[in-house]
């Protein structure tokens, strides 16, 4: 039951928003839950004179902020990384929706408190790995979030982004990312043709990046929803 009322609305006002393109501005004032449905997107912050960095990825079934829309302006950007199709959620319809079940409500705290377990770990990450193992834990992480909803295959992910995103959310260069990553190459723990990642022994990787999946929390029921439910 909490499921399809949770379908309903995510069905009911859909846009879709193109590549490279912001979803919501900082300073914009926030309307709407947002879940992506599809496609791959970011929460940035940008400097005046332009540097950004990426502070989360959104992939399908991701909440973009379940309680932004009781703030009066946005304290971030979020933007479209490949064309995305979003779902808004009435911040009426999503009160309504928890008031009437504790599961949901529940789940919700959990997506929450997952998301902001990511934020340390992402902290961790910039403040103390070094670029190798900085990025062999980003590539870890987001494997293991796409497999959790169904977009996993053979060890292989499409895998949208660009070295400049890679640099923006690990704190590197461009050229220090790619440098990275031919190193990742060489050493038999990634594959990258096109816009697909292979991890061919993900435990491997995983030993390199020093990488524990507990601030995921994967076990648990509430788990992202299944882009395919």
């Amino acid at each position: 039951m909490e499921r399809e009322s949770l379908d309903q609305l995510t069905r009911r006002n859909v846009r879709t928003v193109e590549a490279r393109r912001d979803v919501i501005r900082e300073g914009e004032r926030p309307r709407a839950v947002n879940v992506v449905l599809e496609g791959w997107a970011c929460r940035y912050k940008q400097l005046p004179d332009g540097r950004r960095q990426v502070v989360s990825f959104f992939v399908p079934g991701d909440f973009c902020d379940a309680n932004v829309f009781i703030l009066k302006q946005m304290d971030h950007s979020i933007g479209a990384i490949t064309r995305v199709r979003i779902a808004e959620i009435t911040p009426e319809d999503f009160q309504g929706l928890m008031d009437r079940s504790q599961r949901v409500t529940q789940a919700l705290w959990w997506h929450e408190l997952v998301d902001a377990a990511i934020s340390r770990e992402w902290t961790a990450n910039i403040g103390q790995r070094t670029a190798y193992e900085r990025i062999a834990h980003l590539l870890c992480e987001l494997f293991l979030r796409l497999e959790a909803v169904g977009l996993s295959r053979n060890c292989k992910v499409d895998f949208p982004l660009t070295q400049t995103d890679l640099a923006d959310a690990t704190g590197l260069t461009a050229v220090h990312v790619n440098r990275t990553l031919q190193e990742l190459r060489r050493d038999g723990l990634i594959e990258l043709h096109g816009r697909v990642l292979i991890i061919p022994d993900l435990a491997r990787l995983q030993d390199v990046a020093m990488f524990n999946s507990n601030y995921l929390h994967l076990e648990h029921e509430g788990r992202h929803l299944d882009a395919n439910d």
